[in-house]
């Protein structure tokens, strides 16, 4: 599978075949996916929380009331950021956006091993203290949790080019 591939194969899956373990080698590959991302000046301000544990993830959706895919799911990774980076001193720093490219990646490397994801927002929002409180985070602010695992779904695409809104400056 190609890059053209594997963006055009993504979907957001919310069911998972349950009981399927993900090899570590796997799990790195989509590790390394991620931190192959851009990051504004090289600062690289993300952590990564694999959550295998169903006991984690299932004080997740209740802490969150959302998300009860992540049960079935083989495991979730929280992506988060450190705001205290130099480019990311301020809540207002490009951290969010070094963190979004790192999450698109790992989707992306997801699909290419025959994984379905499905980007669960957490950052802006309720749901950050929630996460934040649940793995024990100081310094660092939960930006996405990515539900990973086998599809047992095949959602139709929902994605398209539209030249409507494109605006080309010449």
């Amino acid at each position: 599978m190609n890059t053209t591939q594997a963006i055009r194969a993504r979907r957001s899956i919310r069911k998972y075949q349950p009981g399927v373990v993900i090899p570590q080698e796997h799990i790195d590959l989509m590790l390394e996916a991620a931190m192959c991302a851009p990051s504004a000046r090289n600062t690289r301000p993300w952590s990564f929380i694999v959550i295998e544990s169903a006991e984690v993830r299932q004080k997740i959706v209740d802490g969150t009331n959302a998300n009860r895919f992540l049960n079935d799911a083989s495991l979730a990774v929280v992506i988060c950021g450190d705001p205290g980076t130099p480019q990311g001193a301020s809540r207002e720093g490009f951290w969010s956006q070094d963190c979004a490219a790192a999450t698109q990646n790992l989707m992306l490397q997801a699909v290419e091993l025959g994984y379905g994801t499905c980007w669960c927002g957490v950052y802006p929002g309720a749901r950050t203290p929630v996460i934040t409180d649940i793995l024990g985070l100081t310094n660092e602010v939960p930006l996405s949790l990515i539900a990973i695992g086998v599809p047992a779904e095949a959602p139709a695409t929902k994605g398209f080019y539209d030249k409507a809104r494109v605006r080309y400056i010449r």
